[in-house]
This record gives structure tokens, C-alpha cells and sequence, in this order.
């Protein structure tokens, strides 16, 4: 009995054509449903996204919730979608979305299912002001075009974190057999539990961000022009809104990617933090209408990237780090011109990730701010930030070094809608001191002292030498011994967050939360330095980032670049050890 012709008929050929690998690939295991939800290809069986796995993965969550939610049946979910599609398999974001909504309507769930596409931070914005049980976007961000994601929010509006992915897990493995009529979302749309948010978030977002506009009559006036790419996205039509919110005049949108396509023809990757490959069709319409700054969104909109036009004429395209610094000092002297009050500055708090540069760290300091670190990812920053605002403290700013930026208390996850139009007023009103973006950040960097950073990555797809490479690292002088030193760089500090030892502690205990599961040390160089090594839940690849953070005063960039080189160049030759274990270097 087939219920999705697309995929029955590619299993059907491969039974008929007797490939037992292929299909050992497709049902041989179910795809992991963790904290970021789940992600993989499109196409048929049990370790892929489709119209079934879905109805599985929803069908685990509905029972979830209900036993979470006693008046789950009062408030609800929402639910959003992208543009991706799969020909071959019949997927598409849209189709997953109103299965799912299918799902919880067949249960009793009101439902608010978006009518169109929408960017992802529309979802824990919706959680938040309807005071929803849940969200779901159904998305796989920068991912290659062949795969999809299942991302989900809990009633605080962020992520889920532990121990809820692990119950919608065990969920899911409890409730295979699709319910009656699960197959058939034409039901819904004659349900009286499907609302469409639609229109009340396009009005109400826009507004919300309006109170992190406090230049608009600058915004009016200036003359900066700027060029938006959402990359075959969804996201032209929000920055486009965003603007007008703010009175800026509309962005130039570049015509080859405003539109959404799934097949993401113009690039190799959709992904804005390749860089300049996918900033190319940008570049030339700047050039063209004469805009110094570029935004760029990933499809689904979390995310962005700037780049800025140099005097020499050269494009810079900001890192994650330095975008970061930038809005950090922006949010701070907006928040502190417009408060009355210069007490409250001790309830004000700035987040950033353990991965990101601590430029945050060194303005809080300066400034009589909290910073706080968290683990890699906006589900920690998200969690955290919605604890911190329960206890009555403002959390102005939270971002990652893959540029990801939270800007606005009403999402309390990356959003890449209200970070472009606001880093868009920064540059404007930059405009009318003469200075460019590159200019404030060297002015930044003046102030706090440079941080410089540099990360990059190893491929590894053999496990043990993985495990073994960290084993060395805790084993390094005899049993039980961290390294003392990198070369000529001498070691003052390690934290190790999968075993959640912290030489720094009084009781050498890390405040973090550890993880068993994943490898992470951070290791503290006596001159300054920090670097981390981890492992990449998501791909066969150990990371790292290394940051050197000079105090204020010492600007000779170039010496400082040339000690992090040296830094990195030790770590490599000393930690890794690529050519003992056969790592394969990340290709530029």
C-alpha cells in the first residue's frame, strides 16, 4: 500500500535490482533526533527525511508534549516552513509542514501553521508571543539543497536542550505505526484548530524590532546605499520590511537570488559563511549601484554576513568575530545613551558562545556589564537568556562566531532579519562621523584591546584516532597530565568540558555543563592566547578556535598576528599531529 508513490517507487527499484546496500543505507538506521531536532537528505526510508518520518517524528513530539502539557490543548503549536523540495522524493518543506500540523490537529492540537514561507526566527517569536506549548521549522538552513531539517522550540521560546531531546526520542521509537489519516493533510485546512499567524507576526515582529531602532532620522537621510542577498532564500521580503520599519530606504536586492529556489542555482553552497563564493553576484551589483555594504542572509534567514567596501577598493567580509564586536559595542552605546538610569547598568548582560572571541568578555569589563559564556550553539545562549530576563535582567546581545546574532529580546535565538537592518543603522549613523564599519571596529579594538582570531578544522573519519588524539591530550606527561606547554607557548589554564575538569576552579570543577558524548578542551596560553579543540556533532571534522586577546593599548596588529600564526602553528604540530594521525587539512 503506497501512500508516497515517489518513494515506494525508488525502493521498488532498488528490491528489484537487488541492491542491499543501498537499501541498508535507507533502512538501516533511523535518523538521531537530538537537540537541533533532526537533519538529513530528503528522499526514501527510515535514515532519510520524508513524508513518513515525519509523521513518526511529529506523532513522537504530539505524545510528548501532552504528557508535558496539561493544557496543550488550549495553547498549542506552531509550525513554519522554507521553500527547500526534493523532486525525486516528493519532499518539500511546505508538505512536511502540514503533515505535521495534521499530526496535532488529528489529536486535538489548535495548530498555527504559516501560510507562506517565513524566516526561522518567525517560529520562537511566535512561541514567545502566543505563549505557545512548542515551535517547529521545518528547515535545513545552510545545508547542501538535498537535505532537510526538523528544528524545535520549547514553551520558553528557545531550543530544546537536554533531557527533552533524549523523551522525544524515546517518543518517537514508541509511536512508528501511523495514526489513522495521518497520510491525508488536505484535513486540515477544513479544521477549525488551524489558525494562520501569518499576518499578526508580520505586523507584530516588525513593530518589536522597532524598539532596537533609535536613529531614525538619520535613517531617512542617509545617502549609504546597500546591497541584500538572501541567497535563493527566504529572506528578501522580511530585510526588505525590516528597512521600511526602520525608515531606511529599501536594500538593493541581488535579482539572481531574491527569489527562493531549492536547486540554490548561483552557488556552490548556500552558505554566507563560505564567504566571497557566494557573495560573487553580490559584489557585482554593489559595484554597480555604488553600495559600500553588502548583508547577506543564509536561506532560511538566522544568520548574516556583511561585507564592506575599502578605501583601496578591496571588499572585506567581516568574520562572525568582528560582526560580533561590532553590534556588541553598537547594543551597549545605544542602551547606555538611552538609559536614564546608570544603576541598572548591573542588571544588563551580553552572552556569547565558549567558541566565540571574548571581545564581549573585555567590554563588559570596561563598561560594568555582565558577560556571561555558554556552551557552543543558540539553544545554551537561548536557555540562558530566557532565565536571566525571568530574573529581571536585560540581556541586550548574544551571539556565535558563526554568525549567528540574537539582537532583540522578543527571539531568543539567532536572527538574521533584525541583525541586518540594525547593523544597517550602524552603519548609517557611522556614515554621518565619516567613519566606515572597518574603522569603528579598529576604533573598537583601540578601546578594548585587540582580539584577534583564527579557526579552522581537521577531517577525520575514523573515531578511534579521534578518541586517541584526545586521550594523548589528557595523557600527556605520564597519566592524568594536560600539557604544560605548545611548543614555545607555556599552558596556564585547561578546561576539558567531557570530563568537567577546570584547573581555574577552586575545586578544579568546570561551571559548564559537560558532555561525555562530545570531545571539547580549552586550553589558556600565558601570553594571552586561548584555544579550543572539539569535535563537530555534525560532521567528521575536529575544530578549533584560537583567539589571542591583547589589553588595550597594545596595537601592533601585525605582531599580534604573527604570534597567534605561531600559536596555531604549534597547536597544530603539537595537538594534532596530522601526518601521525592522517588528518586531512581543511582545503581553503
Amino acid at each position: 500500500y503506497q501512500q508516497n508513490p515517489k518513494t515506494y517507487a525508488i525502493v521498488k527499484q532498488l528490491l528489484a535490482e537487488g541492491n542491499a546496500g543501498e537499501l541498508q543505507k535507507y533502512f538501516g538506521s533511523r535518523m538521531e533526533f537530538g537537540t537541533a531536532g533532526l537533519r538529513a537528505a530528503m528522499g526514501a526510508g527510515i535514515s532519510h527525511m520524508n513524508d513518513l518520518t515525519i509523521i513518526q517524528t511529529t506523532q513522537g513530539f504530539c505524545r510528548y508534549l501532552e504528557k508535558n502539557f496539561s493544557d496543550l490543548k488550549k495553547r498549542g503549536v506552531v509550525i513554519g516552513f522554507d521553500a527547500r523540495a526534493h523532486l525525486s522524493s516528493g519532499g518539500s518543506s511546505k508538505r512536511f509542514a502540514r503533515l505535521a500540523a495534521n499530526t496535532f490537529i488529528s489529536q486535538g492540537v489548535p495548530v498555527y501553521l504559516f501560510s507562506d514561507i517565513i524566516p526561522t526566527p518567525f517560529v520562537p517569536y511566535t512561541v514567545t508571543h502566543l505563549k505557545l506549548c512548542a515551535g517547529i521549522m521545518v528547515t535545513a538552513s545552510h545545508n547542501p539543497k538535498q537535505d532537510n531539517g526538523y528544528k524545535v522550540y520549547w514553551e520558553n521560546g528557545a531550543q530544546i536542550i537536554s533531557p527533552h531531546d533524549k523523551g522525544i526520542s524515546q517518543a518517537i521509537e514508541e509511536n512508528q505505526e501511523p495514526w489513522p489519516q495521518a497520510w491525508d493533510d488536505k484535513l486540515i485546512d477544513s479544521s477549525l484548530l488551524l489558525h494562520d499567524p501569518y499576518a499578526m507576526v508580520n505586523k507584530e515582529y516588525f513593530k518589536d524590532i522597532q524598539k532596537q531602532c533609535f536613529y531614525r532620522n538619520i535613517n531617512k537621510e542617509t545617502n549609504l546605499k546597500f546591497v541584500h542577498t538572501s541567497v535563493h532564500g527566504v529572506g528578501h521580503k522580511f530585510v526588505q520590511l525590516a528597512f521600511k520599519a526602520f525608515d531606511l530606504s529599501p536594500p538593493f536586492a541581488v535579482p539572481e537570488q531574491k527569489d527562493p529556489d531549492p536547486d540554490f542555482p548561483t552557488v556552490k553552497y548556500p552558505n554566507p559563511e563560505e564567504g566571497k563564493g557566494v557573495l560573487t553576484l553580490s559584489f557585482a551589483l554593489a559595484e554597480r549601484d555604488g553600495a559600500r555594504i553588502i548583508l547577506a542572509n543564509d536561506p532560511d534567514a538566522d544568520r548574516l554576513a556583511v561585507a564592506e567596501k575599502q578605501e583601496s577598493g578591496e571588499w572585506k567580509v567581516f568574520s562572525g568575530n568582528e560582526l560580533g564586536a561590532l553590534l556588541g559595542w553598537w547594543i551597549f552605546t545605544c542602551w547606555k545613551n538611552n538609559s536614564r538610569d546608570t544603576s541598572a547598568i548591573k542588571d544588563v548582560y551580553m552572552l556569547s558562545s565558549t567558541v566565540s572571541s571574548k571581545i564581549l568578555r573585555a567590554i563588559a569589563l570596561k563598561e560594568g556589564f555582565h558577560f556571561e559564556e555558554t556552551l557552543t550553539g543558540f539553544k545554551w545562549m537561548g536557555n540562558r537568556a530566557k532565565q536571566l530576563m525571568d530574573q529581571g535582567k536585560a540581556v541586550l546581545f548574544a551571539f556565535e562566531e558563526a554568525i549567528g546574532y540574537m539582537c532583540c529580546p522578543a527571539v531568543l535565538d539567532k536572527d538574521g532579519v533584525s541583525a541586518a537592518v540594525i547593523t544597517a543603522e550602524m552603519a548609517s549613523f557611522l556614515a554621518t562621523r565619516n567613519l566606515s564599519l572597518s574603522q569603528q571596529l579598529k576604533a573598537v579594538y583601540d578601546e578594548y584591546g585587540f582580539h584577534i582570531t583564527k579557526a579552522s578544522y581537521f577531517i577525520c573519519h575514523d573515531p578511534k584516532v579521534i578518541q586517541q588524539l584526545f586521550d594523548n591530550l589528557r595523557n600527556f606527561d605520564g597519566k592524568n597530565t594536560y600539557p604544560k606547554s605548545c611548543g614555545r607557548f607555556k599552558v596556564s589554564g585547561i578546561r576539558d568540558l567531557t570530563t568537567g575538569y577546570d584547573s581555574s576552579q577552586p575545586d578544579q570543577k568546570a561551571i559548564l555543563p559537560t558532555s561525555k558524548s562530545s570531545q571539547m578542551i580549552t586550553f589558556t596560553f600565558a601570553n594571552g592566547g586561548v584555544a579550543t579543540m572539539r569535535t563537530s556533532g555534525t560532521e567528521p571534522k575536529i575544530k578549533y578556535y584560537s583567539e589571542l586577546c591583547a589589553p588595550p593599548g597594545n596595537s601592533d596588529v601585525e605582531q599580534l598576528k604573527k604570534e597567534l600564526d605561531e600559536l596555531v602553528n604549534a597547536l597544530e604540530k603539537h595537538f594534532f599531529q596530522p601526518e601521525k594521525n592522517k588528518l586531512q587539512r581543511k582545503t581553503e
